[in-house]
């Protein structure tokens, strides 16, 4: 039986005013439809970001949650999408601050402790489960660069280069002027390719290293 959203809904305006009024309600029926409409947006803007596939998916379940507690105060200046993207994004950056602080006591922690024995693990790479298994290696090398980005570089390029979105709308889920948006688009392309440079150059060091 096909729900009343899939019947009716001929634009995305019309399914989230919908969504808006089921969820305003308590219907699970219409919170079920908002995450089979979302989480592949969600999930994929997390993974883009965080490039840790457990951490995309705690994010994207703390984003439905979020939604769900928090659609009564949704002022609904901003379209729904970009409220969701903007949830997202900001559970991201909250995560990778987490992250940064414990990598830092990690380092604390290395100083004050030298070598214990214990074997360090070392990664092997992030690879981003939407791109084509042939141009996985390429991915990701420009995943390893996008890792050093500021982050709200990092938060521009995957809003557009990965989730594909205007400029207006990145704006909009950044809080910021599409004229800011444009300029960390283009110093995060510059910064892209020194990285990448510097990248292809140490691999293709470490494979003449490795063949001598």
């Amino acid at each position: 039986m096909h729900s009343i959203i899939t019947i009716l809904a001929p634009k995305p305006l019309f399914i989230n005013n919908l969504l808006l009024s089921g969820l305003r309600s308590g219907d699970n029926g219409a919170f079920k439809e908002l995450v089979s409409l979302y989480q592949d947006k969600v999930f994929n803007t997390a993974i883009g970001l965080v490039q840790d596939h457990g951490m995309a998916e705690d994010i994207a379940q703390e984003v439905f949650i979020t939604v769900y507690r928090s659609v009564h105060s949704f002022n609904e200046k901003a379209s729904l999408s970009t409220w969701i993207y903007r949830i997202t994004v900001n559970k991201c950056l909250d995560h990778l601050r987490a992250k940064k602080r414990q990598k830092g006591m990690g380092l604390m922690s290395a100083l004050f402790h030298k070598d214990n024995g214990e074997e360090q693990q070392i990664s092997s790479g992030f690879y981003h489960p939407g791109i084509q298994l042939e141009r996985r290696e390429s991915a990701r090398y420009l995943f390893e660069a996008i890792e050093t980005l500021p982050d709200n570089q990092k938060t521009a390029f995957i809003l557009s280069q990965v989730e594909e979105l205007a400029q207006k709308e990145i704006a909009d889920i950044m809080d910021i002027s599409v004229k800011a948006v444009e300029s960390l688009l283009q110093r995060a392309k510059v910064g892209l390719r020194k990285k990448l440079g510097h990248i292809y150059d140490r691999r293709k060091n470490d494979n003449t290293t490795s063949k001598q």
